[in-house]
């Protein structure tokens, strides 16, 4: 059986961005390669799943070192695109997911979260004083459930369903709940973010 797949979740539409915010720029590099760097050191793999015909962010990933799975299934929302990442790598020993406009998590709470998986745990989710976020792993038992997954919910009624067998990992990395949503947000002082490095 192989490791735990980390699955970047990159199918957006970004409407309150205004453009495709994943290849914007931050400190220099396109945002998504950011959440790429932090995904490969914590987990050792990234897969990102991205809109077919995506070829600027489908370079910008691979630039950064990243597997690229193109699906169709995007365009019906983050659960479809979750779905088709499970489906991809339905070998993995479990998954780990990942938000592309998310690039200030922590290298090391993803390991914790990889962790976790590794040993046994059905899910486990960062908590930053008292609020769940992002990344999110899950075993290898709720690839049946993850698969079935569409729409735009993501994995909300997976994590529902299972909230009795989920493990709050506590951390003090404030990027598990820091994501861009505007241009706004990329034009704050350095210092204004999280900082993971």
């Amino acid at each position: 059986m192989t490791k735990v797949r980390a699955l970047l979740l990159c199918g957006g539409k970004a409407s309150r961005f205004g453009s495709d915010k994943l290849l914007a720029t931050l400190d220099g590099q396109p945002l998504v390669a950011h959440s790429v760097r932090h995904l490969l050191a914590g987990a050792g793999n990234a897969l990102a799943v991205i809109p077919a015909g995506s070829t600027a962010l489908k370079r910008a990933l691979e630039d950064a070192g990243c597997d690229v799975l193109e699906s169709g299934d995007c365009v019906r929302g983050m659960g479809a695109s979750l779905a088709a990442g499970v489906k991809a790598s339905a070998d993995a020993h479990g998954w780990i997911v990942a938000l592309g406009d998310m690039p200030f998590v922590n290298p090391m709470t993803i390991a914790t979260i990889v962790d976790r998986i590794g040993k046994g745990v059905m899910i486990a989710a960062p908590v930053y004083q008292g609020v769940r976020g992002h990344p999110v792993g899950f075993s290898r038992a709720l690839k049946d459930e993850l698969a079935a997954l569409d729409a735009d919910e993501g994995a909300r009624s997976v994590i529902a369903l299972h909230r009795n067998e989920l493990e709050a990992v506590l951390v003090t990395d404030a990027g598990v709940n820091a994501d861009v949503d505007t241009p706004a947000d990329l034009a704050k002082p350095k210092g204004a973010w999280p900082c993971c490095n």
